[in-house]
Parts: C-alpha cells; structure tokens; sequence
C-alpha cells in the first residue's frame, strides 16, 4: 500500500533535517523575515501597501501581511532549504538500502514530499508566533484574535509551501534540473509565478491574494478612501519617502470557491510529487549513468599526481618556477570542464554585441548583466568542488594550502573578466572610465562571492539561490545592490556601489574564505578512549 512505512520514513527524514545547525540558522531568518514585513510605524519600508496606506497593526492584518511575506519569499528560499533530500540519500548511501527494500517507489516520493513540508510548515509556526509578538511590539491594537491571525497562514501560505516542496521534489528527478540549473531555473519560475499569481485571472486564484485586494478596498470605501485614488496595491518589499497612513482592516472572509482552489492547489502538490513515480529509478544502479562529480573527482586526482611531478605534494622535491601559473591553469580548466560548445558561442555572440552595440549606455545596463548572468553554474563551483566530489581529504596532503585556494580565485577572476570582456573593451574604447572602474572591480568581487559562499556552505546551491536575487535587483534598478554600474543616471554617472566600496566588500570576503580555511584545518582534539566513562 501507498501508506505503508510512511510515518517512520517522513519522521526520521524530518528529525535527521531538524537537527542540522543550518535549520536553526533557517528559523532565525524566517524570525527576520517577520520584522522586515511588519515594520514599526516611522519606518521608509513597507512590504504590502494600497497606495500610501498601509492596515494597523492587528491580527488580522499583521498576520496576513506577514503570511503574504513569507509566501512570496519561502516560495524561493524554502526551496532551496529543501531541495537536495533524494540527492543526500544517495550521497550517503542510504538510496542503495532504499533500492533493495520493499517500498514502493511512491511512498518514498510522498515521504520526501511530506517531510519537506514538515520543515517548511514549521517555519512558517516560527513566523505565526513572531507576527503575535510584533502586534504586541507595534501597539497599534493589543485585542488578539487568534483565528484572525491564523487564518492567512493556513489559507495562502501553507497552500503555497506544499507546491515549493512538491517542486522541489519534482527538479531532484528530472535529470537536467537535479543540479545547478535547476536551482538558476526555479529562480526565474518563481519570479514569474509571484508576479503573475497575484492577477485575479491567475490559475486557482495564483498565491491566493487576490481576494485580499478586495477585501483591502472594499475596507478603504467604507472608511471614506476611493481605493482607485488612493494609489496601486503592491506586495513586495518598497522603499517609501514618508511613513504609510493607516486604516482598519479586521480581515476576509473567504467565499467556498476560494476554499475549493486553495484544496485543489495543494492536491495538485501532492500529485507533482507522487508523479515522478513514472520514471524515477529509485537507486537503481542498472539505469543509472556515471555523475558529473565522478569525472571531475577524477580529474582532480589526475591534477594532483601531475603535482608530485612538479614536486608540489611532501616528500619530492619543490619546484618554483611556474608554480602559480600551472596551478591556476589547472584550477581554470577544473573549473569549466564539462562545459558545452554552445555555452562558450552564447559567451562569445554577447561579447560581440557588447563591441558592436551603440551607446556604450546600453552596454552597461543590459549587456553586461546578460554576461554576467550566464557563467552562474560555474561560479558556483568555487569553493565546493573538492568536497562534492570526496577529494577533500585527498588534496588536505598538499603543503601550500593557500596557494592552491589563490589560484582557484585567481581563476574564477579569469572566468569572469573573460565573460565579460566584450563590455569592459566597449567601456574602454567609448571612455566611460568611471564604468570600467567598476566593472574591473566587479570583475574580482563577483567570484570572491561564490568563493566565500562555496567555502562557507561547502555547496554549490547557496551562491545559486543568492546570486539571480542579488542580479535581479541590479537588472531592475535597485541601486544600492548595484555591483556593476549598470543603473545610471541620466547624464551616465553610475548609481550604485562605489569601486572603493567593491574593493572593500572584496577584502572582507577574502578573509572570511582565509579564515574559514585556517579554522577548519585546525586539528581537532582526540577523546581518549575511556573518556566516555
């Protein structure tokens, strides 16, 4: 049967993610995410507005703003908090004990599906409880309703949460988006659904906001406010220049047919996560293909018997000479091996339109992005492969450990100054020095990034979930994240981060990688053997 086993499976899988210090670190930011959403009432930010107005802070609306918050942004990051649990059973090993057991392939996808949502779903407890202690914090009413404040978490999040982890569950058996893509792809996914869920003429009612605006307006008539005038409903975090007026909302009572879509939208979730049933191979070495992890592993130890050659392991000889170039070009090729031919004709055909495009403005604000969009799967490589591929261990017998972690920097310098080499000759050429500055600047702070995230993370998916947001910011006009010089003003002067600021930023997280490296080559203390007792 479906249901057999399912419990023990859905509860170890959930207490063996609970227990990891990452999911601490993941309560903490939904707790962060709960005061950002509901500010205090003198603050420039808001999260959800209609025009210059903003709900007080009771429970309906404080559970319900904080609840569209955390639908919109657990939507992104919840998935990549959850995706990885198939690819970590057979990591571990735990898949070939899988594959030899009588379960059906089904009650391992629903188990994966149900525990995923278990951690999400505590989350979101997490931000229910913080948006009881930020209605008491604001003042702006004191009388708790708890349904009220529950309700907009059961309703519009937990729907939603259901379908991030039946996605997510989904990406792990398709094989072109198990890996990296998969983790760029969702990004542009999500950015598309919370845009477009948020139309009344979305699919099911979208995220389920739809009916929200309405009931918003229909408050701000009967208090006296013409909704129309008062300006546009928006739901994302905005910067505004005076604090948001108020007006009395005491919540939404939800008609049966928005019920009906919200049941059909978490039924759909679980049938996602149960389909892949119909081709996953669950283990099974016999339909399985060598990884990728397998080849560069491979190539890893190839590199590193060349290195005794050179006298660069203990025991031979040690050669200087050349020493640094042959080990970054070893790191470069680590780097983009694997790559296809058509990766590096995209690569070079944006190149050629940044040489060939007038003004040089148009550089700056689209094709420099575009080009440094692309490489983001081999940037993510910086600072895990060793580690993803089991060779960690092998390479901690080389002597000159930064040497090596400088010459893999130095390479993912050269990936991205050769990505975006078109606009840097195009900045050159038409004088935008104020533009080239930053670009060169960039051109180091932007694989420092995935270095310390790799480093830190020891995996590819954390500089992949925060890289495309970061970009997306950049590419919509949001100065202050602005790494490139792509927003300007209208005389072509840069907006954004200053090269003084880039190269500042770039120190501080080549320390953290050094320092990250110092403390985990430490040698750890050995228990005696009686200590136990």
């Amino acid at each position: 049967m479906l249901t057999r086993g399912l419990v023990p499976l859905v509860a170890g899988d959930f207490k063996d993610r609970v227990r990891r210090p990452v999911y601490l670190v993941v309560l903490a930011a939904a707790a962060g995410l709960a005061i950002v959403a509901a500010p205090g009432g003198d603050a420039h930010w808001t999260v959800m507005q209609f025009g210059d107005r903003r709900g007080a802070y009771n429970s309906a609306y404080t559970g319900m703003v904080v609840a569209l918050a955390s639908t919109v942004w657990l939507a992104l990051g919840g998935f990549y908090v959850v995706r990885g649990a198939v690819a970590r059973d057979a990591d571990t090993g735990v898949g070939r004990l899988l594959a030899a057991a009588r379960l059906p392939t089904p009650t391992y996808l629903l188990a994966k599906f149900l525990s995923s949502l278990l951690v999400l779903a505590s989350m979101l407890g997490v931000l229910a409880l913080a948006a009881f202690v930020l209605q008491w914090a604001r003042g702006e009413s004191r009388a708790v309703d708890p349904v009220a404040l529950l309700q907009p978490f059961v309703l519009i999040a937990l729907p939603m949460a259901a379908v991030t982890a039946a996605a997510a569950l989904l990406f792990e058996t398709i094989p072109l988006l198990k890996a990296g893509l998969g983790n760029v792809v969702w990004f542009f996914v999500w950015t598309v659904a919370v845009l477009g869920g948020q139309s009344p003429h979305a699919p099911l009612g979208g995220i389920g906001v739809a009916d929200v605006v309405r009931s918003l307006g229909s408050a701000l008539r009967a208090q006296g406010v013409d909704p129309h005038g008062a300006g546009e409903f928006s739901l994302g975090l905005t910067f505004v220049e005076r604090p948001l007026r108020t007006f009395e909302w005491h919540g939404f009572d939800p008609s049966q047919g928005y019920l009906l879509q919200r049941l059909a939208l978490t039924v759909i979730a679980v049938a996602v996560a149960v389909v892949p049933a119909l081709w996953f191979a669950r283990f099974d070495p016999s339909r399985g293909t060598p990884s990728q992890p397998a080849a560069v592993a491979a190539e890893f130890a190839d590199r590193t018997a060349r290195r005794a050659t050179f006298g660069e392991v203990p025991g031979t000889p040690v050669r200087t000479g050349g020493t640094a170039l042959r080990l970054m070009a070893g790191e470069a090729r680590i780097l983009v091996r694997g790559t296809a031919w058509w990766w590096w004709a995209v690569a070079a055909g944006i190149a050629v339109l940044s040489l060939t495009l007038t003004p040089v403005s148009g550089v700056s604000r689209v094709l420099l992005p575009l080009a440094w969009i692309w490489p983001v799967l081999l940037w993510s490589r910086l600072g895990t492969q060793r580690r993803e591929c089991g060779v960690e261990a092998f390479l901690g017998a080389y002597p000159f450990a930064g040497r090596r972690l400088y010459a893999e920097w130095a390479a993912g310098v050269l990936l991205t100054a050769v990505a975006g080499a078109g606009a840097g000759v195009r900045m050159a050429w038409g004088g935008d020095g104020t533009g080239l500055a930053l670009w060169g600047c960039a051109a180091f702070f932007v694989p420092t990034l995935a270095l310390a995230l790799g480093t830190l993370s020891r995996s590819h998916r954390l500089f992949q979930a925060v890289y495309p947001p970061l970009w997306y910011f950049v590419v919509n006009g949001f100065a202050p994240l602005d790494f490139m010089g792509a927003v300007r003003d209208a005389d072509g002067t840069p907006r954004g981060l200053s090269p003084g600021t880039l190269v500042l930023m770039t120190l501080v997280l080549l320390a953290v990688v050094q320092a990250t490296g110092t403390v985990r080559s430490l040698p750890r203390p050995v228990r005696a053997a009686g200590a136990a007792g």
